[in-house]
């Protein structure tokens, strides 16, 4: 189970935070402080750390420092109501690995937590193929092959994409918006229907020919990708 530290002084942020994490499985431990979170941060065996800047004691930008230069294989990610251009730079020149704003929607953190964690296991195996799995569908996200039932699956790059992120949030509903802002990259219009369009495209290569469906819409609420 991965371990993972947050040095928050807001109490309520930290415990929502950690509940959060703890309901993805992970394994948390809470720092009220610079001095203490320092500590803990150094000579503890975590494999994440959460951050924020304005800390009692001691600041987050010299813990990050003091945690990059003796553990440069943590991940880091920072909270923090400074939300310039500046402090982002700062922070990630520090050696943050990514930095979040408040305030911000747990599913967020949660997914950027995620992202850090197979950034970090691609870096300690360079030659490990990612390969995630539901049910019979198999998306290989190194080589970029879908297969079901051992029949590889041709998809364009963006119907890929739309498939990663489902399959990577499997089990969950994810809305028009989560879609369009995260395989789009744009802000969510109610006037169009490209995310309807692409779900269609989707489910007549991955569940049209396949007697388990594994694509369901939620009516006025989204998508959601398992096995029923």
């Amino acid at each position: 189970m991965k371990r993972i530290l947050i040095i928050e002084d807001d109490r309520r942020i930290a415990l929502n935070v950690s509940r959060s994490l703890q309901d993805e499985g992970y394994q948390t431990e809470i720092a009220y402080d610079g001095y203490n979170g320092r500590a803990l941060a150094l000579g503890g065996a975590f494999d994440l750390l959460i951050l924020d800047i304005n800390l009692p004691g001691v600041n987050g930008y010299e813990i990050c420092r003091n945690v990059r230069t003796e553990k440069p294989r943590l991940p880091i990610i920072m909270l923090t109501a400074l939300g310039e251009v500046e402090d982002k730079v700062e922070g990630l020149e520090r050696g943050a690995d990514d930095y979040l704003v408040k305030p911000f929607d747990l599913r967020e953190l949660s997914a950027r937590v995620a992202t850090c964690f197979r950034r970090a296991d691609l870096m300690a195996n360079p030659h490990q193929e990612e390969v995630v799995q539901l049910a019979d569908l198999t998306v290989n996200f190194s080589s970029k092959i879908v297969s079901r039932q051992n029949r590889t699956i041709d998809l364009t790059a963006k119907e890929f994409s739309l498939l990663e992120y489902l399959i990577r949030h499997q089990g969950r509903v994810v809305s028009k918006t989560d879609l369009t802002e995260n395989v789009w990259g744009i802000n969510y219009d109610p006037g169009t229907n490209v995310v309807e369009v692409y779900i269609n495209y989707l489910r007549k290569k991955i569940d049209k020919d396949f007697e388990t469906k594994l694509i369901h819409t939620r009516p006025g609420l989204g998508y959601i990708l398992k096995e029923e």
